[in-house]
């Protein structure tokens, strides 16, 4: 819960921010000066940017947080039980071995978001962020039944 609310808190802050510099730019735009009113120009490009960012993370935290709770209603969700270093870190070689597993499920049942979940909590695991994140999208996209993002276009029948 500690998680949630610094997140809140946080992107409250930034939407803040993003008002601020809004407001700056509504000021430089109304100097008349050519160089000021194209920084006024680029203040409107930066909040809409960051907005945009904000908006897409929190979207797909909110939807992966939706998938672990319905797996966890499955009994499904992987537990934490890979061996760390005395500093609290995930043992690289555990690590590498739940990731092997986890990619065997997923190779074996490619359209089950389950196991492209649990692909990407694996990848965390690694350290692979990059893949993980896309892992995760993939098991949204399963879930929700809408095309996989990288899958080719399934074939029209006229």
């Amino acid at each position: 819960m500690g998680g949630k609310i610094t997140y809140i808190f946080l992107a409250t802050v930034l939407v803040l921010v993003f008002g601020v510099v809004a407001m700056e730019g509504v000021l430089l735009l109304m100097t008349g000066e050519p160089a000021a009113m194209g920084m006024g120009a680029v203040a409107f490009v930066l909040p809409c940017l960051g907005g945009w960012f904000l908006w897409a993370n929190t979207r797909f935290a909110r939807d992966a947080n939706r998938l672990a709770r319905a797996l966890e209603a499955e009994g499904g969700l992987p537990l934490d039980d890979i061996a760390r270093t005395p500093g609290g870190r995930i043992d690289r070689d555990a690590a590498d071995a739940v990731f092997a597993r986890r990619q065997a499920e997923t190779e074996e049942a490619p359209g089950d978001w389950r196991t492209w979940f649990r692909l990407a909590v694996a990848y965390r695991d690694a350290r692979d962020t990059p893949r993980a994140r896309k892992a995760m999208q993939r098991a949204i996209a399963l879930h929700d039944g809408r095309p996989v993002p990288g899958d080719p276009e399934p074939a029209r029948t006229a």
